[in-house]
């Protein structure tokens, strides 16, 4: 055999180095990535994590539903675009794709897609604003990736995507494709403008909420104070701080008026005769729009999340009452949460849903008082069978949090 000639071995090494840099995902052969998963995050002194299983296994069973989960519900969407599908006609939400946003900048350095997921579902957010602020996000599409249901946003997916772009910067920096902090500026201006009523400085339904009742009526699941707080942190804006005051005394409000016994909160609250209260039914999605059903399920890992990463003990009365309420309204079994609650504590809900159980999973870590039912509702969901997009959206948030690796900007 002949012995090779230098310039067959260049030509062969130039060949090799193409081909290695063409088969690299795109997204990944970019940007390092700076916080990869697991992060380990050091949570407020005197919380706790569950103990009854490794950090390592922790760690596998969020990869594992991850892995699920991406299975499931990310989906392209076109040329350059994914898409989060939110219900079996393929339809999807703001909402989903905020969540999507999340998760995938939260999953880079165990998914080494995560980038180019991320800016897929960027694209499609782009794709797709409101008409009432173009940094804003039409809140619905269909299967044909058509805005449907009115071509205006829904503000708990505006804060998400904007959060998620806060947390990109951090994670890949804005040096790429797509400059994260800038458009985590512009959406988060938007929101401001938008979202939140300047009067009251309470959380708007979406950009379309600003007449009559609507202007005024606001929604506890959309309570995202570590949100504000990095809102505040990375546009310099002190009047986040007025919608984190005002947040905080609307939870007081609610609880000591209308769920002391069980700190629980209503889907929607309303403002009349000088007072917030809970919606009356029918308000705007349900007979149960007062009541604590399928938008505040996701109370406990929203407002809990804050005071893990921040120590903010403003709202850790009522979560310390949810606590004692639902360990012993279920007997200390997760199996026996149920979906929907009046704020009395009175059942009507008859199905163990994981957007329930998940969630206050994170609220059981702010007290070593909760170490059993934490470990059991840790245990419940992470051997929990594949539901639908919303409840496994919700385990999936609910297990990052546990098991330490929720971090902020």
């Amino acid at each position: 055999m002949n012995k090779p000639t230098k310039r067959k071995l260049h030509w062969t090494s130039l060949m090799l180095l193409c081909l290695a840099i063409f088969i690299v995902p795109a997204g990944s052969a970019f940007a390092a990535v700076n916080k990869p998963f697991p992060q380990h995050t050091t949570y407020t002194s005197g919380t706790i994590k569950p103990n009854n299983v490794t950090q390592t296994a922790m760690d596998n069973v969020v990869k594992s539903k991850w892995d699920a989960w991406k299975g499931a519900y990310l989906k392209p969407a076109g040329t350059g675009k994914y898409y989060v599908k939110y219900n079996s006609d393929g339809e999807t939400v703001s909402e989903a794709i905020g969540y999507g946003m999340l998760f995938t900048v939260l999953m880079a350095g165990y998914d080494s897609n995560a980038q180019t997921y991320y800016n897929g579902l960027y694209n499609y957010y782009k794709a797709h604003p409101s008409s009432i602020n173009p940094y804003l996000m039409s809140w619905k599409q269909n299967s044909s990736f058509q805005n449907v249901e009115g071509q205006n946003s829904a503000t708990d997916g505006d804060m998400d995507i904007a959060y998620s772009l806060l947390l990109a910067h951090r994670q890949w920096g804005s040096s790429g494709t797509v400059n994260y902090l800038q458009a985590a500026n512009n959406i988060i201006n938007a929101i401001m403008s938008n979202d939140i009523n300047q009067s009251r400085w309470t959380i708007r339904l979406g950009d379309w909420a600003t007449s009559g009742s609507y202007d005024t009526a606001t929604r506890p699941s959309d309570f995202l104070l570590n949100h504000f707080k990095a809102f505040q942190a990375a546009t310099g804006d002190s009047r986040w701080q007025n919608v984190t005051n005002q947040t905080y005394t609307l939870i007081n409000s609610l609880f000591s008026g209308y769920s002391s016994s069980t700190g629980l909160l209503p889907d929607f609250v309303v403002y009349s005769n000088n007072t917030y209260k809970p919606a009356a039914p029918n308000f705007l999605e349900s007979d149960r729009d007062g009541a604590y059903n399928y938008n505040s399920c996701r109370v406990p890992w929203r407002i809990a999340t804050d005071y893990l990463l921040t120590g903010d003990n403003r709202a850790l009365s009522q979560l310390t009452q949810l606590n004692n309420w639902i360990k012993a309204k279920t007997g200390g079994t997760p199996g026996n949460i149920k979906d929907g609650y009046k704020l009395d504590g009175t059942t009507f809900g008859s199905y163990n849903s994981g957007a329930f159980y998940g969630p206050f999973g994170v609220g059981a870590m702010t007290s070593s008082a909760n170490q059993s039912w934490l470990n059991s509702l840790w245990s419940h969901t992470a051997g929990s069978a594949a539901e639908d997009y919303y409840e496994d959206s919700l385990k999936l948030f609910s297990l990052i949090v546990m098991s330490g690796n929720w971090w902020t900007y």
